[in-house]
C-alpha cells in the first residue's frame, strides 16, 4: 500500500471514530447511566489517539504526492457516507443537548411518566437535568374534593348553544344512551363519548382479578355493557405484569374490591348513589363508601375539580401518550375520552390537552385514567380506537377494571 493510499484510509477511519467517540463522550458527560465515568475516560483516551491518527493521515496526504490507486468513485462514495454520518450524529447531539428544549422535555416527561421506559431518558440525561425538566413540567394536585351540589341534573330545554362543543354534546338522537364525537388531536384520533344517563355509568372488573387482567372488550361483554373505557391503574411490578391487580381503591356496586393493596394509592374516581362523579384525595375504600360512592377506581392526576382546571406548568409532566379520561358536566352528562398515540409514542395527549378538551366540552369535574397501551374505547363489544402495545402491535393489554355503560 502506497503512503498516500494509507493516508486516505487512515483519514476515513479516524474521521469515523472521532465522530462516534465524540458523540459517546458528550453523552457520557451528560449522564453516567449509559456510559460510566471510567468508560468515558477510556473513550476520551481513544478520541485523542484517533485525533493523532487524523493528523498523521493529513501529513501522509500532503507529504506524498503519488497518485492514489483508489478509483475516484470509491473515494466519492466513502466521503459522502462519512458526510451523511457526520450530519446524522451532529443532528442527534443537537436534538439531545441543543438550545431547543422541545425534544428533551418530551423525552424526559414521557419516559418518566410511563415508568417502564425511564431508562430512555436516563441514558442521555443526568438526574439534575431530569429534575430540572420535571420541575418545569408538572400538574399540581388539588387540595379539595369534588362538591356534589354543583351537579344539576335537571334537564332544561336548550334554546341556543353556547358554542360548538355544547352543540356537539347536546344535539343527539331521541332516547340515545350516548353519542360518540370523533376528532383529531396532535395528529392522532380521539374519541369523546357523551353518556346521557349517569346512573348507567358503573365499574366493571376482570373475572380473573388478582390472577390476570382481561381485555376491556371481554370485561364489557361479561357485563353486557354497551360502551366502555379502561379504568384505574394497576400494580405493574417489572412493568410487564398481566394487569391483574388494581392500585388503590376499587368499589363495585357498593362493595369493596380492593383497598390500597401493595402500598399503592391514587385518587379515588367514582360515581355516587346520586350518580355524581366524585374525585376524592387520599381516601380509603371505607371513607369513599361513607361519601356515598357506589363504583370507583383509583388513578391520578385530577384534571378539573369543582369547575377549576388543574394548575399545570409546561406539558404537565406526563409527556405525550395515548390517554383515557373521565369527566362530568354540570347537567350530569358523563364524558368518556380516549386519545390514541402513534407507533413511535411521540404523539397523543398531554395532561394539558386532556384538561382543555374536558373543559371545552363542559366538564366541571374530570380525571385522568390509566393510559398508554391500556387506553381503549369499546362500543357494543368492539374496540373502536387503535391502541399500540410495546411490540408496536396494534392491540391493547389485559387490565383489571373498566368504566362502562349498561342498559
Amino acid at each position: 500500500m502506497n503512503k498516500k493510499k494509507l493516508g486516505l484510509v487512515l483519514l476515513w477511519i479516524s474521521n469515523f471514530f472521532i465522530i462516534t467517540l465524540t458523540v459517546l463522550f458528550i453523552i457520557g458527560n451528560n449522564s453516567n447511566y449509559l456510559i460510566s465515568e471510567f468508560l468515558n475516560r477510556i473513550i476520551l483516551t481513544f478520541l485523542i489517539i484517533f485525533i493523532l491518527v487524523l493528523l498523521y493521515s493529513v501529513y501522509l496526504l500532503i507529504r506524498f504526492k503519488k497518485k492514489t490507486i483508489f478509483k475516484k468513485w470509491k473515494t466519492v462514495v466513502v466521503s459522502v457516507l462519512l458526510s451523511i454520518y457526520l450530519v446524522g450524529c451532529s443532528s442527534f447531539v443537537f436534538v439531545l443537548y441543543g438550545p431547543v428544549k422541545n425534544f428533551r422535555e418530551w423525552l424526559i416527561t414521557t419516559a418518566m411518566a410511563t415508568m417502564n421506559h425511564q431508562y430512555y431518558c436516563k441514558w442521555f440525561y443526568s438526574s439534575d437535568t431530569i429534575k430540572e425538566v420535571l420541575g418545569d413540567n408538572y400538574i399540581k394536585d388539588f387540595d379539595e374534593d369534588t362538591d356534589s351540589s354543583l351537579i344539576d341534573k335537571v334537564e332544561k330545554p336548550v334554546v341556543e348553544y353556547k358554542n360548538e362543543f355544547e352543540k356537539a354534546i347536546l344535539e343527539r338522537e331521541e332516547n340515545a344512551d350516548y353519542k360518540i364525537i370523533n376528532f383529531t388531536l396532535n395528529g392522532c384520533k380521539a374519541y369523546l363519548a357523551a353518556v346521557y344517563d349517569p346512573s348507567k355509568v358503573k365499574v366493571g372488573v376482570s373475572k380473573g382479578l388478582r390472577k390476570y387482567g382481561r381485555y376491556a372488550a371481554d370485561i364489557a361483554k361479561d357485563n353486557k355493557a354497551i360502551l366502555a373505557i379502561n379504568g384505574g391503574g394497576f400494580w405493574d411490578p417489572g412493568y410487564n405484569s398481566n394487569g391483574s391487580t388494581p392500585i388503590g381503591v376499587t368499589i363495585k356496586d357498593s362493595k369493596i374490591i380492593t383497598d390500597n393493596e401493595n402500598g399503592t394509592t391514587g385518587g379515588v374516581i367514582g360515581m355516587t348513589h346520586d350518580n355524581v362523579l366524585v374525585l376524592l384525595n387520599n381516601k380509603g375504600a371505607n371513607e369513599a363508601l361513607k361519601a356515598g360512592v357506589r363504583d370507583a377506581v383509583s388513578m391520578n392526576p385530577f384534571l378539573i375539580v369543582n369547575g377549576k382546571n388543574a394548575f399545570t406548568r409546561g406539558n404537565g409532566g406526563w409527556g405525550y401518550a395515548a390517554r383515557t379520561a373521565i369527566g362530568q358536566r354540570k347537567d350530569g352528562i358523563v364524558l368518556f375520552l380516549v386519545v390514541d398515540s402513534n407507533e413511535f409514542r411521540t404523539k397523543g395527549a398531554s395532561m394539558v390537552d386532556l384538561t382543555e378538551i374536558m373543559a371545552n366540552y363542559g366538564a366541571i369535574n374530570a380525571a385522568n385514567l390509566d393510559g398508554g397501551t391500556s387506553s381503549v374505547m369499546v362500543v357494543d363489544g368492539k374496540m373502536i380506537n387503535d391502541p399500540i402495545d410495546s411490540t408496536l402491535a396494534h392491540q391493547t393489554r389485559g387490565i383489571p377494571t373498566i368504566f362502562m355503560v349498561t342498559k
